[in-house]
């Protein structure tokens, strides 16, 4: 009984086919975790003047100028997750870039949603409301500042 047979050949074939599409869907759609861009500050520092509260703001990395913002689109930050919105001239929002149906980072802002390319999911450009599915539910919303035309998360 040494002799191949192909029945043995397709069912190996067939089983290994099938080991690597389970292993390359074992990841796909893991949610992702977000880490805190800085460290939790100690109590100390908590009770400091407000002075300086503002000058650590002024001086905090801008995610974006508003130029960079177009009205009734947005824009993807996929290092930090966020994607920023200006649903109204001068009107800015900014919502976690991870898709709510299966963790994927949405890819595109246009004609005012924001789209996931894993599944189809399309979301409000205004509140991150779901406007076609597979979604369930609304991107969470991210607090951002803007400073003359400086956008820095807050």
């Amino acid at each position: 009984m040494t002799e191949t047979t192909r029945r043995t050949v397709v069912f190996g074939a067939g089983g290994a086919g099938l080991a690597a599409v389970l292993t390359a869907c074992a990841s796909y759609g893991s949610p992702t975790t977000e880490a805190s861009a800085e460290p939790e500050a100690p109590a100390e520092e908590e009770a400091s003047s407000e002075p300086t509260k503002k000058k650590k703001e002024s001086q905090a990395k801008a995610l974006a100028d508003t130029s960079d913002i177009p009205e009734g689109g947005g824009k993807v930050f996929e290092s930090q997750k966020i994607v920023v919105t200006q649903p109204t001239a001068g009107e800015f929002k900014a919502f976690t870039a991870v898709c709510t149906h299966a963790g994927c980072t949405v890819a595109t802002v246009a004609n005012k949603t924001i789209n996931c390319p894993c599944h189809g999911s399309k979301f409000s450009i205004e509140d991150g409301s779901v406007k076609d599915g597979p979604a369930g539910g609304p991107l969470e919303e991210k607090q951002i500042t803007v400073d003359g035309d400086k956008i820095r998360l807050a």
